[in-house]
């Protein structure tokens, strides 16, 4: 995991870079975005912050997402229930572990990541631009539950 306070510093500068202002509300959710905890959802965001910010909307959470995920500050994890996800602490292609029960997700650090993708390009003779790579199954908590 990605130091959050450098993660936090990079991303504003970017939007200073990029001439958008810095508004207390841009901030809240870059904060968020660079911790990354859970991998949050716009809604989760949204929750976190709509009560310092009572006036703003779950569209404005999203508009924000959008512009620093254009900047490539942020990776967004699209499920096919519409369920999206962002890390900004890790903006960059990284496997991901997901629990199929209670939809916690997990950055597990693969040294065989760069071997695999070599290996691949190798293989198709493509040029590897990005890749996605998840696993899917119950984390030790839902396993636990499941006992109890």
């Amino acid at each position: 995991m990605a130091d959050p306070k450098e993660r936090f510093e990079t991303i504003v500068q970017k939007l200073r870079d990029h001439g958008h202002k810095i508004t207390p509300q841009r901030l809240a959710i870059v904060g968020i975005l660079a911790k990354s905890h859970g991998h949050p959802s716009a809604e989760d965001i949204y929750d976190l912050i709509k009560g310092d910010f009572p006036t703003m909307s779950l569209a404005t959470v999203y508009r924000n997402i959008l512009l620093i995920k254009s900047f490539g500050e942020v990776l967004e994890l699209g499920f096919p229930d519409g369920s999206n996800r962002y890390d900004g602490n890790k903006p960059h292609p990284h496997p991901h572990v997901i629990c199929i029960r209670c939809k916690k997700i997990v950055d597990p650090d693969l040294d065989s990541m760069d071997i695999m993708k070599k290996e691949v390009a190798e293989e198709t003779h493509f040029k590897i631009l990005s890749h996605r790579l998840d696993f899917f199954g119950i984390c030790s908590d839902c396993m636990a539950s499941e006992k109890a």
